[in-house]
């Protein structure tokens, strides 16, 4: 006889594990949701909501944790961390629901991030293809057409060389073109939107004849709306939609896809000394708030992509966190992406210049695969395939 640890991590998980054993199909259905742990953390909950959920899920086998001050209500508000199986949160929500002092919001709360953690995003179609995630993991090419990106600046800045460089990206497996007429690395200053036009228009239109699922990389409406009107089917904002008013409207009325990105402060000051109380729950609530900002101008839920922004007003020690933690964006429900791509975090660990974090770019890109990222945004795209092709062999997506 033996004993060993196996890792439930989903349902389907438990199902195939339970199964393997010889139970029937009535007694998998009933013991898998016993199998899977999870701890759910909730904000900002008044006392008296908190101490009833406390309870109730004690009462379940489960346990919450609140403030102290939340048993004689010392404290206005305090977060709960709630911690149990799914079996025990399933029993927890239907009896919130059956309370007041907004437990059946609460319930409804704690489901919803649930099966959003459990599933895959729905398909999101850019442009002319359309996007399964959970089936594999999507690679985006980065085509800067400016001057002074920190990887590559002035490389592509020549309509010709950026055709080129989009074709060749294509070739080597580029699911997605990325095409951006302004560096957003920590220190840039601003471009006026009719130069960032003039970088990029030329581009777009070229490649739009090639029928290719196209991004452009812009925080400005003007920009956006020439890029749309050129043939771009996916608009990426840095400012996730804070830097221009208009944007969520331009990108509402095309009709297209948004990738929201967190970023503190702007690309001028972002790098300067960041700093952070609750770095994945500061992240989760801006990227939350611009979901809505998106969904009040009209920009349906299943057009929106999340992007945690690293290096963008995050320390190396920020960037590494946000990785390691990443599938905790999995609760808002949207195909996450991120950008490793030479990033300054890679070359912090390894003591490297830009053009030598190949290896680090594939060890950040494979570690974010196997925590949840659904598209990644790289430089590299022949040697990143091959990354993205075993990683997601490795975790069953392919």
């Amino acid at each position: 006889m033996t004993a060993r640890i196996i890792e439930m991590g989903s349902l389907a998980a438990a199902d195939k594990e339970i199964f393997s054993i010889g139970a029937d199909q009535a007694g998998v259905k009933l013991m898998a949701p016993k199998a899977v742990f999870r701890v759910v953390k909730l904000k900002d909950v008044r006392p008296t909501a908190a101490n009833i959920l406390k309870q109730e899920m004690l009462s379940f086998g489960g346990e919450a944790a609140t403030a102290y001050g939340s048993i004689d209500h010392s404290v206005r508000e305090t977060d709960v961390l709630v911690s149990g199986t799914l079996r025990q949160f399933r029993r927890l929500t239907d009896k919130l629901k059956m309370h007041q002092f907004g437990l059946p919001k609460i319930a409804g709360e704690i489901e919803n991030c649930l099966k959003n953690y459990d599933r895959s995003p729905a398909p999101i179609k850019i442009g002319p293809r359309t996007f399964h995630f959970g089936r594999r993991t999507y690679i985006m090419g980065i085509l800067n057409v400016t001057p002074d990106s920190f990887a590559d600046g002035g490389r592509y800045f020549e309509p010709r060389a950026a055709i080129d460089r989009a074709k060749a990206m294509v070739d080597e497996g580029a699911d997605i073109i990325d095409v951006g007429g302004e560096s957003t690395r920590p220190g840039a200053k601003p471009v006026l939107a009719d130069e960032e036009i003039r970088r990029v228009l030329p581009v777009v239109k070229a490649l739009a004849k090639s029928r290719l699922a196209l991004s452009i990389d812009t925080r400005k409406a003007k920009v956006a709306r020439a890029a749309l009107e050129a043939g771009a089917g996916l608009v990426n904002d840095v400012s996730g939609l804070r830097y221009d008013k208009a944007m969520p409207k331009i990108i509402a009325r095309y009709k297209v896809p948004v990738c929201l990105m967190h970023m503190l402060g702007t690309p001028k000051t972002m790098q300067k000394k960041p700093v952070y109380q609750d770095l994945m729950g500061e992240i989760i609530d801006y990227l939350f708030a611009g979901i809505a900002i998106a969904k009040n101008a009209g920009i349906l839920l299943e057009q929106i992509i999340i992007d945690p922004g690293l290096g963008f007003g995050k320390t190396v020690e920020n960037n590494l966190e946000i990785v390691r933690r990443l599938r905790e964006l999995k609760a808002l429900g949207r195909p996450i992406l991120v950008g490793p791509s030479r990033k300054s975090m890679i070359g912090r660990v390894l003591g490297l210049p830009a053009e030598e974090r190949l290896e680090g770019t594939a060890a950040v890109a494979a570690v974010a695969i196997a925590n949840g990222a659904n598209i990644v945004r790289v430089h590299d795209v022949k040697e990143m395939r091959r990354v993205v092709r075993m990683t997601d062999s490795l975790v069953g997506r392919s």
